[in-house]
């Protein structure tokens, strides 16, 4: 927070009771992250800042009632997009929450609509009482092995730096272009290391020689471990380890071992990918305290790690703590071990109570037009569907891993009916199919997916990260085809489709991505997609939607989809089907 020398005194002023402060909360117990204690004491409060712990009195006073007190939390690392709402609605959904900070990387509609979507999303989320930190997309595309919407290079990065809420250089999952030195990702490193030095990693499947390059790069943080061996080659390396709960991956009581008293500093939470009907319904950051503290991790800890902690990694001197000279993002809760929150501050505003968003109405930037206009595909007819197995029929399957963004490479049997691929419902071995929809360049990869349990229909969606392309998975082509009709015609969604007739479309206009209504109209339509799963049987094991979406991601184990084709991660290049 900026101060003018006029700010200081009234803080000086206030802080040495020559005059009261704005405002005390009282009769409060207060969480010391410093110290892991609880101790009491006013809290007073000017100009957004706490002054004072002690007695004070204040122009507006507060009564705790006995409340534990609470530095807000922080997710350290979150793609907005995947929410499918705006920043403004975004803020309304994650404030109740206890969420007053974000650190956000926009990649996913950057990969869709270039430096413009950057800029969207800083324009959209000014002014917010939510404080929106922006990490630069590193990696667009993710790899040169698929076509997204856009190329970023070093050069078009830049001029961001110059923009006070940029922090730095997001998710570098580029590993390959690291290792050999690569004249742009070099370049960008570099950049953010002038900027600020603060460069995210991405490691998923990195061993430990691969991480020491990382390291070497002045890369500092890591939200893909998945293993509690991996969790502290990292943290032995000097890095943040991000433990991460989101809609696909939940990889928190698999890493909650790993945090000791030793060791937790380096400790920090994130939600990297989260629906929005699951941000509601469990929450963002506070679902990982509060499945932290059930995994055994004290409970003063864990809230240190989702405030104090994740406020040093990213350099925010003035956030994480209940103490002078701190901003005042409070959270009031009723208990420590459920981490029920009564109320939610920001700088001293309450903006949140029992649940329920109360601060000042947030209003819409409108988007470019460009960015409603962006699902362009040629038709698509039976024949572009139709994937001929040569020789026999082992054929490489992707093989989903419920709650899990790595998946299995499975080999398997598969029917045939004119020589080629049928899906079986009895073999749980659907068709799936990712069409390019940036340039209509009529690309498609096809493959085989086991996992959905899909009896009838087909599932397609336009959100498939990386590269956004549009991803659809079913058991017959007919339904395929209408899914993606449906999405070519609405301008990007997700939509579920049943013996020729559309069961249920969620329309993202903005990029392909992102809805433009407010967050109630878009969780209705959540949860009529969620009927229409029920009545194609899909697996309730996992999140359809959000799991067909990272099937697409070629930097994630062990097996993808492109619209270039199949991805083996393990070789790094695209394969056959069948197995030779």
């Amino acid at each position: 927070m900026t101060v003018t020398k006029q700010q200081v005194q009234r803080l000086i002023s206030s802080a040495s009771k020559q005059q009261p402060a704005d405002l005390v909360i009282k009769n409060g117990r207060i969480i010391d992250v410093f110290n892991l204690e609880v101790t009491t004491g006013d809290i007073a409060i000017t100009d957004g800042r706490i002054v004072g712990i002690g007695c004070y009195e204040g122009k507006q006073e507060i009564d705790a009632q006995g409340r534990y007190i609470a530095p807000s939390f922080i997710d350290t690392h979150v793609h907005i997009e995947s929410s499918m709402v705006t920043p403004p609605e975004f803020a309304r959904v994650v404030l109740p929450h206890g969420i007053t900070t974000v650190v956000t990387d926009p990649h996913e509609i950057a990969n869709v609509s270039g430096t413009d979507g950057i800029q969207y999303m800083l324009d959209a989320s000014e002014g917010l009482p939510l404080d929106v930190r922006v990490m630069l997309p590193s990696c667009v595309p993710a790899t040169p092995f698929e076509n997204a919407g856009a190329v970023l290079t070093a050069d078009k990065l830049r001029p961001f730096y110059a923009h006070p809420r940029v922090l730095g250089l997001a998710e570098v999952m580029d590993y390959p272009s690291v290792r050999q030195g690569a004249e742009d990702m070099t370049q960008k490193l570099t950049d953010a290391l002038q900027h600020s030095g603060y460069l995210d990693g991405h490691g998923a499947g990195l061993d430990d020689d691969a991480v020491n390059v990382y390291r070497a790069a002045g890369i500092r943080t890591d939200h893909e471990c998945v293993r509690v061996e991996e969790a502290k080659s990292r943290l032995r390396r000097g890095m943040y380890v991000m433990l991460r709960e989101g809609s696909v991956a939940k990889d928190v009581q698999a890493l909650a071992p790993v945090v000791t008293a030793h060791n937790a500093r380096r400790c920090v939470f994130c939600t990297d990918d989260k629906h929005l009907d699951e941000l509601i319904a469990e929450g963002s950051v506070d679902y990982n305290v509060r499945l932290a503290i059930r995994c055994g991790i004290a409970p003063l800890i864990a809230i240190q790690m989702a405030s104090l902690n994740a406020a040093e990694c990213f350099g925010f001197m003035s956030k994480g703590a209940v103490a002078p000279g701190y901003d005042a993002d409070l959270l009031l809760l009723d208990d420590l071990e459920q981490i029920k929150i009564h109320q939610v501050y920001r700088l001293g505003q309450l903006v949140a109570q029992e649940g329920q968003y109360v601060g000042p109405s947030l209003d819409m930037i409108a988007p470019p037009d460009n960015m409603l206009r962006t699902v362009h595909i040629q038709q698509v007819n039976e024949q572009h569907l139709q994937l001929p197995l040569e020789g026999n029929h082992n054929c490489h399957v992707i093989g989903i891993s419920p709650n899990s963004l790595i998946t299995r490479h499975l080999v398997e049997e598969v029917d045939t009916v004119d020589g080629c691929f049928q899906p079986s419902i009895v073999k749980d071995q659907l068709k799936m199919a990712v069409v390019e929809r940036h340039r209509a360049t009529n690309n498609i990869g096809l493959g085989i997916v086991k996992g959905f349990a899909l009896t009838c229909g087909a599932i397609a969606s336009t959100v498939a990260h990386d590269s956004h392309n549009l991803v659809v998975a079913g058991t017959n082509d007919r339904d395929m085809l209408l899914a993606i009709e449906t999405l070519r015609q609405s301008g990007g969604g997700l939509a579920v489709i049943k013996e020729g007739q559309v069961l249920a479309v969620l329309d993202l206009p903005l990029a392909g991505l992102i809805s433009t209504a407010r967050y109630e109209d878009v969780l209705a339509q959540l949860e009529q997609l969620h009927q229409a799963l029920d009545l194609v049987n899909a697996s309730k094991a996992f999140h359809p939607f959000v799991t067909l979406s990272f099937l697409c991601l070629p930097v994630i184990p062990e097996l993808k989809l492109t619209d270039m084709g199949l991805f083996d991660f393990q070789s790094f290049c695209h394969i056959a089907i069948t197995q030779k």
